[in-house]
């Protein structure tokens, strides 16, 4: 038990602490404002859908967005992928954000970071978008499977490796692990 509150434990307690802070205030803001309001949510999957569009275009398919229902992705004038509130990349974000937050470091570092991360994200989002859209035009039989299992993974991942990088590409990460002289 001395060892849970032992000088070296206690940036992982303080770590845990913000975290779960953090996650708390989260789920009160989405439960109890942002989720039931809805506005949030509709904006970011109506931005998603249309980038998603724009980029399969870019690419030379037949893709658009429905005026009506612009969360809605067509290939070709058919329906292909709805995107959905939690499909959205919200949750991805916050839960980003969040670990970042809560991991030592400046502010400044941190406000770059949360930036280029939630870009990138959103960017691994309209990409799962578009792939998914792809899959549903020519190997609709996979959809459900790449949906659920293989692009989950791979928005995980995407996250993974930016925590990754947050907590060990920071110079004084780096000093902290190197051999000492």
């Amino acid at each position: 038990m001395a060892v849970l509150f032992s000088k070296t434990a206690r940036p992982q307690w303080r770590f845990l602490a913000v975290a779960t802070g953090l996650y708390l205030l989260w789920w009160l803001g989405y439960e109890h404002g942002l989720g039931p309001d809805g506005r949030l949510d509709h904006a970011l999957s109506v931005q998603v859908a249309r980038a998603a569009a724009w980029g399969l275009r870019a690419f030379g398919f037949a893709a658009s967005t429905v005026p009506t229902s612009p969360t809605l992705l067509r290939m070709a004038g058919q329906p292909a992928v709805l995107v959905g509130d939690p499909c959205n990349g919200l949750v991805l974000y916050a839960l980003f954000a969040g670990f970042v937050l809560a991991y030592p470091a400046t502010d400044r570092r941190r406000g770059w970071f949360i930036a280029l991360g939630i870009v990138a994200l959103y960017c691994v989002n309209v990409a799962r978008v578009a792939v998914l859209a792809l899959n549903h035009t020519y190997w609709y039989h996979t959809v459900d499977f790449n949906h659920h299992y293989t692009f989950t993974f791979v928005a995980y991942a995407a996250i993974l490796a930016l925590w990754a990088w947050w907590t060990n590409g920071r110079p004084a990460a780096r000093a902290e692990h190197a051999p000492a002289a």
